[in-house]
């Protein structure tokens, strides 16, 4: 029995719409979510595989926070118990804050390794790479947030605002961190090797932490550095965090620090955009 020439050629055009939606699905471009989680993922991936990378959110808050703690707070304050209650927020603000720069050097090992051309050439919304990577990077420094936290409750320390006075003052450190970590992104991109960076990033991180008001209260400083600590954007992110942390934050310091997110974000989030673009 013979099939009629019109079921024939019904039967073929549906089979043709069918490759031609299937092609236009594989061509569609991936969303923003999608892709931003996918490249999120990737990251967590390597997390999993090199497990050691998460030393520097978790040995380093706890041998920061010992060694200062005791090797100084008997000199400075008398007693490590009350230097303890000064120094665990500025040691928490210092240690998130030396760990953003390995956003950018991630991202300088995709360049270098040719991984980074590879992911410009797909049908892709193009700035997933680094919101994916900065996404779980937030990740990182809530794991090293804990750590420290939960530390310093079992040395002694006692936050006066509360559980919600420290749950603000760690969301507070995140949007900061977030809007941190775009001068390592831009600088990942513009550095030609992973040591170069890093060098960099010790040269410009070293002064900005450890000349703040981390370790000291700023007015035991002479009047010439005074200045500069009181304005260090760090500096400025510890008084709040302190604040938060012991129920003494005003609007002013939380504004300060909000002031300083937006700029960084505003100048290195279009220009790691740029560079991300044109990146040669």
């Amino acid at each position: 029995m013979k099939t009629p020439v019109s079921s024939i050629s019904t039967t073929a055009q549906e089979s043709l719409r069918d490759s031609i939606a299937r092609e236009k699905k594989q061509d569609r471009r991936a969303g923003a979510l999608s892709a931003s989680v996918t490249f999120g993922w990737r990251a967590l991936l390597k997390i999993k595989h090199v497990p050691e990378q998460l030393f520097d959110v978790t040995a380093f808050p706890i041998i920061f926070l010992l060694m200062f703690t005791y090797l100084f707070g008997g000199a400075i304050a008398g007693s490590t118990g009350d230097y303890l209650q000064f120094l665990l927020p500025g040691i928490l603000v210092m240690t998130v804050t030396m760990i953003t720069m390995y956003t950018g050097m991630d991202l300088n090992k995709d360049i270098v390794k040719g991984v980074f051309d590879r992911f410009r050439t797909l049908p892709i919304w193009r700035p997933a790479l680094l919101v994916g990577a900065l996404a779980v990077d937030m990740v990182r420094y809530s794991m090293a947030a804990f750590i420290m936290i939960s530390l310093g409750l079992l040395l002694g320390f006692r936050p006066e605002g509360g559980t919600v006075g420290v749950l603000a003052a760690v969301a507070l450190l995140l949007v900061f961190s977030f809007s941190f970590s775009w001068i390592w992104t831009a600088l990942g991109i513009m550095m030609r090797s992973e040591k170069s960076l890093m060098m960099i990033s010790m040269m410009f991180l070293f002064p900005l932490t450890f000349v703040s008001n981390v370790f000291v209260d700023p007015a035991t400083l002479p009047s010439w550095l005074h200045g500069f600590v009181e304005w260090n954007p760090i500096s400025l992110l510890v008084t709040a965090i302190r604040g938060l942390m012991h129920g003494s934050a005003s609007i002013e310091d939380i504004g300060w620090v909000l002031l300083v997110s937006m700029l960084l974000t505003a100048v290195f989030a279009p220009l790691t955009m740029y560079l991300f673009r044109h990146k040669r």
